[in-house]
């Protein structure tokens, strides 16, 4: 027990203070858990052999992780991306796949080990790329978007491929008689008897297991089929009645045993039937997508599944036979960086096919040109089904860590490639703008665009300001003129004629640019009407500040209307409902102008006293204001 309390606290120890290191340099938390697998194992040697056996525990992580993938996915929203998902993801991990196969081949590899590097290099960081993206705000670009499809797709694709490797297996490692029937390896009748924890395991899984093997290869696919059939009607028909029965106990704990038994209960009955636990568990998740019940198994697994996909990583990261390194580390590192290479110009080639233009394609190239977190699940489970000896894993291993290594000087390596590119076509980038009016719309993606029909449809002249050629092309085709330059430069605002409109709309997506456009619009023009988009309340008191006179929300009218709909379905009249909407918004403006002074930009508003006090008592009011209009209204139907 003392050793097991020791192991655990160094795992935590190191994760908890590596993985936020990570963060803080912008490296992610994966590198995170890798830097801190790789301190207490090959550095300071704090654990030893039992890593492996630590590792075989935390790849139930990523079976939870299909899990939620799964949850995500309902058979509507597949359909929908089907053309990039089948086209451009699909494509991407078959010429990958092709390509690296073709790279290990040629260095002497047999033609099924080749075919297992390829598809675990074809993949890509998940972890890494995703917070990357979020970070810069390059999620709704079209390469990102790009970028989002390509990885879903690799990660449907885990599935058919864990199902894959074991056919190529060579040996008595295990896998399909001649006959039909299932031959487990000596590792998996271990793990399934309960070798590793000391015993022979519950004679009930003993016999389960002995019986499906004793099967004939039409009693296997019948059991298999059963198994998979049976997963799909409980989750469709008996889930709901289950949740129901465990809500009655009013135990939170409960549903977070309900959610593990889920998957748990599901990989055991994979397991029984010879396919892999992950392919069931993300089958269940797609069945479930559509549930009610679907955020609350999210909210109950994801703290389970972040934790064993970081104790594995940690695993992986201890594992790294850095021996192995230092004997040959120009021909590791040339092996990650000539993945890199041919990954990247096969995904530069796709982008191009797939209508991506400059820095777009750029990003979609660099940003999924190293390998990912799940190469190093399928090179454990190619060991694991003798697909693969040990000395190339642990090459392998070593290129898929490093590549992930060099992944944030991708990113880099695009920021410079994007400046240079700006500064490239900056000279071309302003329009000349011949047209003035009282009001200039900067920016005109989807907000600014409703803004500059609704004010040209009343008949009012508008000059509209956007730095993004593309938007301008897509504005221009549809009959509205607007002119191409950055609307936070001085020049091109005196040219669009800030000196004589009456109203400037600020509908920029950047919130520094938005910001900067607010403080020096105030201050070349005390008397101008500013109309600001905001991206949430701390957005709204810095615009505030800066000297905006209208603020909006980018989502509170729409959720205003969402709630008024909300109100009118649970028995309110359409008067009764817009009323309230009305009270409410009026008291929200009025709250956020009496917050606003009580803001300090230098202090979290949890922590700001009068702030939190000045808050508290705002809602009590509206509560309060709430209550007297009900008792209005019922004393006017008793009139």
């Amino acid at each position: 027990m003392e050793g097991f309390l020791f192991q655990a606290s160094i795992y935590l120890a190191a994760a908890v203070i590596a993985v936020p290191l990570a963060a803080r340099l912008g490296l992610g938390s994966v590198l995170g858990y890798l830097a801190a697998g790789i301190l207490i194992g090959p550095v300071l040697g704090l654990v030893g052999s039992e890593t492996k056996d630590v590792q075989h525990f935390a790849e139930f992580g990523v079976v939870m992780m299909l899990f939620l993938i799964g949850l995500e996915l309902e058979p509507r929203a597949l359909w929908d991306m089907r053309h990039r998902l089948l086209g451009l993801g699909g494509l991407q991990v078959i010429l990958t796949t092709a390509a690296l196969m073709g790279v290990a081949i040629a260095y002497g590899q047999p033609w099924n080990v080749s075919l297992a590097v390829g598809l675990t290099l074809a993949l890509s960081s998940t972890a890494i790329v995703l917070q990357t993206l979020s970070e810069k705000n390059l999620m709704r670009t079209s390469g990102g978007r790009s970028v989002f499809s390509v990885l879903l797709t690799q990660d449907i694709a885990v599935i058919p491929i864990l199902a894959l490797l074991p056919l190529l297996a060579t040996g008595n490692m295990g896998g399909i008689l001649p006959d039909g029937s299932i031959s487990l390896s000596a590792e998996q009748v271990e793990a399934a008897h309960g070798a590793d924890a000391g015993d022979h395991g519950p004679a009930a899984a003993s016999a389960a297991f002995d019986f499906v093997q004793s099967l004939p290869g039409w009693g296997v696919t019948l059991v298999t089929i059963g198994a998979v059939l049976s997963i799909i009607i409980v989750g469709v028909f008996f889930t709901r009645p289950v949740f129901r029965f465990i809500h009655s106990a009013n135990l939170r704990e409960m549903y977070t045993a309900l959610a593990l038994l889920i998957v748990v209960g599901i990989s055991f009955l994979m397991m029984l039937v010879g396919l892999s636990p992950a392919l069931g568990a993300f089958l269940a998740g797609v069945v479930l997508a559509s549930s009610e019940f679907r955020h609350e198994l999210e909210t109950d697994l994801e703290p389970f599944k972040g934790l064993l996909l970081g104790l594995f990583f940690v695993t992986v990261g201890a594992g790294i036979n850095f021996e192995l390194l230092f004997s040959r580390p120009i021909l590791l590192v040339g092996m990650a960086v000539l993945v890199i290479v041919v990954k990247g110009a096969i995904l530069g080639v796709l982008g191009r096919l797939f209508r991506l233009k400059g820095r777009d394609q750029w990003l979609f190239a660099l940003s999924l040109a190293q390998a990912g977190e799940f190469g190093f699940v399928l090179v454990s489970f190619s060991v694991a089904t003798g697909v693969m000896p040990d000395d190339i894993a642990e090459t392998l291993l070593l290129v898929i860590a490093l590549s992930m290594l060099i992944t944030p000087l991708l990113f880099i390596l695009y920021d410079r490639i994007s400046r240079r590119m700006d500064e490239k076509h900056g000279p071309l980038t302003p329009d000349e703008i011949d047209e003035s009016g009282p009001v200039i719309i900067a920016g005109i993606g989807r907000f600014g665009q409703i803004v500059n029909r609704l004010v040209q449809a009343s008949g009012f002249q508008t000059v509209v300001l956007d730095h993004n050629p593309d938007t301008i092309a897509v504005m221009r085709r549809f009959g509205f003129k607007a002119f191409l330059g950055d609307p936070t430069r001085p020049d091109i605002l005196r040219k669009a004629g800030l000196r004589d409109a009456s109203v400037l709309v600020v509908a920029l997506d950047d919130q520094k640019s938005a910001l900067q456009l607010i403080t020096y619009a105030r201050k070349e023009r005390p008397d101008l009407h500013i109309v600001a988009r905001a991206h949430d309340r701390t957005d709204v008191y810095r615009q505030f500040q800066a000297g905006a006179n209208d603020i909006v929300r980018e989502m509170f009218d729409s959720s205003l209307r969402a709630g008024r709909y909300v109100l009118e379905n649970l028995g309110l009249s359409e008067y009764e409902a817009a009323e309230a909407q009305r009270m409410f918004y009026a008291h929200d403006r009025k709250s956020v102008r009496e917050l606003a002074a009580l803001w300090r930009p230098d202090v979290d508003p949890s922590q700001n006293k009068a702030y939190v006090a000045r808050a508290k008592e705002l809602q009590k009011d509206l509560e309060t204001a709430f209550l007297n209009r009900g008792d209005e209204d019922e004393e006017k139907k008793r009139a």
